[in-house]
């Protein structure tokens, strides 16, 4: 392992160009040297010598710059590729019995009434790849601990199915049941690797591309965060990651680089299967993708291993002495690699080698076949073999394999290479015919022309069989497994939620700092207090959360190697080797991914973690929202506290800052239970809840969302007749009305509780209402409950109709109901279906803007005026009130008049 200097370097190979030369003649030497190489053997000799010497500079620990990218040949040379211990042959069979598994599968697929869809070309140039990680390095789970994390890549998931079936873990019918998760229900494999379709097989979601590099980077900085803080040894354990040359395009596949070089993640290894096609088209037509990416990952600090050629190109390299060959390989761009990976060896031997005598003397031995088998190094089990050992043998850098491959290799002239390979799904007779014959399967044309072609197993006592299991019991188990050792935690007793629970007195806090203070409470929990997981982006002091710094401290590997600025203050910037706060800097979606890795941990590594993740509220289901699909898919559990929450409360940010609609967001995410507290009881409770459904016996597979503030208000104490099932289920009533005769009810969520409480005293001094003010924690569970118990009716019309929890709750309540909240209308418009009796909502619909609390409120007409006016309002409906009220409750609060209303509460820290 590299110290930490050595993996953190102030300056990266510079040059001391203002160093003066203290001795002129010496470095003549050097240059004259240099000179007389050029003159007397060449350019390409110069060269040569010059990449031996920085070689050699680096062996020595001399600083010299990094060069951007390396001639397109392997890393590896020959000479340096250890012994290949396995059984190639054995092997060989193995991969192509796989291959015509998955390729038939996903044809299959395709029979008449079903048409499902399915890819076949990703798999088809990456089996190499796969196979010789799940024969040599990919480490299962049945010694108890986490084995190695594999991020596969999405549209490869038929190869793996293929194999999963030679091994007996998955059956015929399964295979048959591909993208059928509903109607071969307990017989269906899930389009790509989703955990929460496929919950005992696949680990990690990667199918939403970009993600599986992010989620990768992260999961190696959790394993070494688990082990730094003693919660679980991972020091076995390495991550892999399976991406595409086109998914790099992404801006989250390259986005976040720079940590796991920082942190010296030498437990992680990225292998970009380098087909050089996206989706439709070539990757870079007129450049070279692979020398793009060394460049791109050399200059974030990675460890770069190419993988171009396969070992035929070995003999003609060697003779390579002027360097022709290479400058030829460097020189041809992607797309017409492409075409050759299309074209005869004559077309090859014309285009390519043909231009330059030299280059068609090096293969006037060889015969057009020959040629057209130089094959690219992603396909030779020995090359690639090679490239994983050097990944894991390498220490203080991540490690980046770029492999060349061809898409569809295998599959036939109609889909190797090809542009549309990859929406290419139907092999036709003719197409089997030949996939059969190039891979030696044992099946007669009659069955190929009948029907489906059927799959292939060589038997289960056969020699290559056997061999598989063998290599996997060698290696700690089958996989992809996914497998739950964690047991219920021991969770805090009411003590741990006094504080909360107590009111904040005369002291007027945030929702925000009252969820803090929860949380240090949760935190001295002698049981779970070490499991939570502190993230925030670069926000901690906004959140109040600095108050956790001295003991808590942020975790880097490499400790805190300066004086902090602020030392001598109480709440002191501190990081530590095993400091229990993730700070990972203005990175919302490096923040998700550190939160979905802790959040799987207890699955990943039998041990669970409770993430708690603060963030600006609009950057979370806004900006990250695929992460948190993400999230649900890999079965996370955690807190996601969105802070600075609604669209009015922090309207000095301005547009992209006011957040009106990410309960709405949260609400289409199934896994999301999500909350808009307005007090630090319902905090409490709603916490509470929370760690035992996720944590505690029986626990579920959802993960907490709650909005909260920046507004200080008091915080009332619990009352004596508390409603908690009211607090959870997502309503319950806060506050009677106490004066006025004419009944009427105002629903109101988080911020907007107190605006509610404010109308009520207008209300009842002012126009002789009496209203009843509710506290709306959830619109979207309670919608949720409703939607569920619509369904039930639905489908069982034999039975009692069931009523929904928010009509049963609000039923008898006298009046016409004004909802109210911070959000967009569409949130709480969410119940009007259910609310028993008239209703109107209010809300902050539309874009967010400067200005003070007081005239944003006003401007969305959300405040407690427009509340009364919007009470008053459904009253002349029924008849209850004259509607000359309107005009004059209009005209007294000034409701047409932004500036009318005042600033309003200002400022407001967490």
């Amino acid at each position: 392992m590299a110290s930490g200097s050595d993996r953190n370097p102030i300056i990266i190979g510079g040059l001391p160009s203002q160093v003066p030369d203290f001795d002129p003649e010496e470095t003549q030497e050097w240059l004259d040297s240099l000179d007389a190489a050029v003159d007397e053997r060449g350019r390409e000799r110069a060269r040569y010598l010059m990449l031996r010497l920085i070689e050699r500079a680096r062996e020595k620990r001399v600083a010299v710059p990094e060069m951007r990218s390396t001639d397109y040949i392997n890393t590896i040379a020959t000479k340096d590729e250890p012994f290949f211990p396995g059984d190639e042959e054995i092997e060989r069979k193995v991969l192509n019995a796989t291959r015509w598994n998955a390729a038939v599968m996903v044809s299959r697929a395709q029979r008449p009434g079903i048409g499902v869809g399915g890819h076949i070309a990703t798999f088809a140039s990456s089996a190499s790849l796969y196979d010789v990680g799940f024969n040599h390095f990919f480490r299962g789970k049945d010694d108890g601990r986490g084995g190695d994390q594999i991020f596969f890549q999405g549209h490869a998931s038929p190869g793996i199915y293929a194999r999963a079936f030679l091994l007996d873990r998955l059956s015929e019918a399964q295979l048959d049941g591909f993208r059928q998760e509903q109607s071969k229900a307990g017989h269906a494999l899930s389009s790509y690797p989703h955990p929460r379709s496929m919950p005992d097989f696949w680990e990690f979601p990667t199918v939403s591309m970009g993600l599986g590099p992010l989620g990768a980077i992260y999961q190696a900085r959790m394993n070494r965060y688990m082990e730094a803080r003693g919660i679980a040894d991972t020091s076995d354990s390495h991550v892999w990651a399976y991406l595409g040359d086109g998914e790099m395009d992404e801006p989250e596949s390259l986005g976040q680089l720079s940590i796991a070089a920082r942190e010296g993640l030498d437990n992680l290894t990225f292998v970009v299967n380098c087909n050089l096609q996206r989706l439709d088209g070539p990757v870079r037509g007129n450049g070279k993708i692979i020398q793009e990416l060394e460049s791109q990952f050399r200059g974030a600090g990675w460890n770069v291993i190419k993988l171009v050629w396969d070992r035929t190109w070995d003999p003609l390299l060697a003779q390579d002495r002027t360097g022709i060959l290479v400058n030829k390989l460097n020189t041809t761009p992607d797309g017409q690699f492409q075409t050759y990976a299309t074209e005869t060896g004559a077309y090859i031997r014309d285009h390519f080698f043909g231009d330059d005598p030299r280059l068609r003397e090096m293969v006037k031995d060889m015969s057009d076949d020959q040629i057209l088998h130089l094959g690219r190094g992603g396909h030779d089990h020995r090359k690639v073999y090679a490239a994983y050992a050097a990944a894991k043998a390498h220490k203080g850098q991540p490690t980046v394999i770029l492999a060349q491959t061809v898409k569809g290799w295998t599959l036939g002239p109609n889909f190797e290479g090809r542009n549309a390979t990859h929406q290419m799904k139907k092999l036709t007779a003719d197409d089997l015919k030949r996939f059969r014959d190039r891979l030696h399967i044992p099946i007669a044309d009659k069955q190929l022309e009948d029907g489906n072609p059927p799959y292939y197993h060589p038997g289960r006592d056969s020699e290559e069989i056997q061999y598989m299991h063998d290599r996997r019991k060698g290696l700690g188990g089958y996989v992809p497994t996914r497998v739950v050792r964690a047991k219920p935690l021991p969770l805090p007793d009411e003590k741990a939620y006094a504080t909360a629970k107590k009111g904040s007195g005369q002291q007027s806090i945030a929702t925000t700092m009252a969820f803090v203070r929860v949380l240090k409470d949760l935190m001295r929990d002698k049981e779970i207090g070490k499991r939570f997981v502190l993230i925030a982006p670069d926000e901690y002091r906004t959140f109040g959360m600095d108050a956790f710094f001295p003991s808590a401290k942020i975790y880097n590997p490499l400790g805190q190697q300066y004086e902090s600025v602020d030392r001598e203050l109480l709440l002191a910037y501190k990081e530590s080797p095993t400091g229990q706060m993730l700070h990972d800097g203005i990175s919302e979606a490096g923040c998700t991914a550190s939160l979905i890795a802790a959040g799987s941990a207890y699955a990943t590594h039998g041990e669970p973690l409770i993430p708690v993740y603060v963030f600006y509220s609009m950057f979370g289901f806004q900006r990250t929202g695929d992460q948190f699909w993400q999230m649900a898919d890999q079965l996370s559990r955690g807190f996601v506290l969105g802070a600075t929450a609604g669209r009015t409360t922090l309207t000095g940010e301005g547009l992209q800052h006011a957040d009106g609609h990410s309960q709405l967001l949260a609400s289409t995410n199934p896994a999301c239970v999500s909350y808009d507290p307005a007090f630090g009881y319902e905090i409490a409770h709603i916490v509470q809840d929370g760690l035992r459904r996720m944590y505690g016996e029986g626990s579920e597979d959802v993960f907490y969302y709650l909005t909260v503030y920046n507004e200080p208000i008091q915080h009332p104490a619990e009352p004596a007749d508390v409603d908690v099932e009211g607090i959870l289920k997502g309503v319950h009533r806060y506050r009677a009305g106490e004066k006025g005769q004419i009944p009427a009810q105002i629903l109101a969520s988080g911020v907007a509780v107190p605006w509610a409480v404010e109308a009520q005293r207008i209300l009842a001094d002012e126009w002789n209402v009496k209203a009843d003010v509710w506290s709306a924690t959830s619109w979207n569970e309670l919608r949720r409950e409703a939607v569920e118990v619509e369904r039930h009716n639905l489908l069982h019309p034999e039975e009692e109709q069931r009523v929904p929890y928010v009509t049963r709750k609000l039923s008898g309540s006298e009046g016409p109901f004004v909802a109210v909240s911070d959000w967009m209308r569409s949130v709480p418009d969410q119940i009007a279906r259910w609310v028993p009796g008239a209703y109107q909502s209010l809300g902050a619909d539309g874009f967010g803007f400067a200005d003070t609390r007081g005239a944003a409120r006003r401007y969305f007409h959300i405040d407690a005026q427009s509340i009364v006016l919007a009470v008053l309002t459904e009253l002349a409906k029924e008849g209850r009130i004259d509607r000359s009220a309107l005009k004059t409750a209009l005209d007294r609060y000034e409701l047409l008049d932004v500036a009318a209303a005042g600033p309003g509460p200002a400022g407001g820290d967490a």
